[in-house]
């Protein structure tokens, strides 16, 4: 298990140009925006504005404080996500504004490259334990203090185990947020 301490992160402009983000991780490590297999970050979202397009790259949105922020989709869609909300699954190259629902956001931001790897992302409110079957399995601590297999992770610290493996999740403090991100790499057809 690897862990990363939240002041280790780097702090980047988006691709945009219209904010900054923390990265958290990337695959592989030291990857740009543009060849990255997946990325996992925060980012501050002040204003009003349209999302970064990644050509075939997967996204999944959750909001980790602030009063939320409405998806406004170039197709019509919308949906709104608050701090209570599921993470949000949806294609990083398609057209979509942020409208803030009242002041800023921070938010998290799990991408995967399409064909390469694919994720998944699940809120944890309390202990328990979870199972890593196959891939990569990162933990981003939000609320609380975490011990993970015995490990400390303080709010902001992640957590990247491989597969497969056990996780016991212990917290102590009132509030308690995590954000479990499951990765896992697609199998690639052979040429013949």
């Amino acid at each position: 298990m690897r862990i990363i301490r939240a002041a280790d992160c780097l702090v980047m402009p988006w691709k945009n140009g219209g904010g900054t983000t923390t990265e958290i991780a990337v695959a592989p490590e030291g990857a740009s925006l543009s060849d990255f297999d997946w990325r996992i970050s925060m980012a501050h979202v002040g204003q009003d504005g349209p999302f970064s397009s990644f050509p075939g790259i997967d996204r999944t949105l959750s909001v980790l404080t602030g009063a939320g922020i409405t998806l406004a989709f170039g197709d019509g869609e919308r949906v709104r996500l608050d701090c209570t909300s599921a993470p949000c699954p949806f294609a990083a190259d398609r057209a979509v504004d942020g409208l803030l629902t009242s002041g800023p956001i921070d938010d998290l931001n799990v991408m995967s490259r399409r064909g390469r790897w694919r994720h998944q992302v699940e809120r944890v409110l309390g202990a328990g334990s979870l199972n890593a079957t196959e891939g990569l399995l990162v933990l981003v601590a939000r609320k609380g203090d975490w011990q993970v297999n015995g490990a400390k992770l303080a709010a902001g610290d992640s957590a990247v185990l491989d597969a497969p493996g056990h996780i016991e999740l212990v917290v102590s403090g009132g509030e308690a947020e995590l954000y479990a991100v499951g990765l896992t790499m697609e199998a690639r057809g052979t040429l013949s």
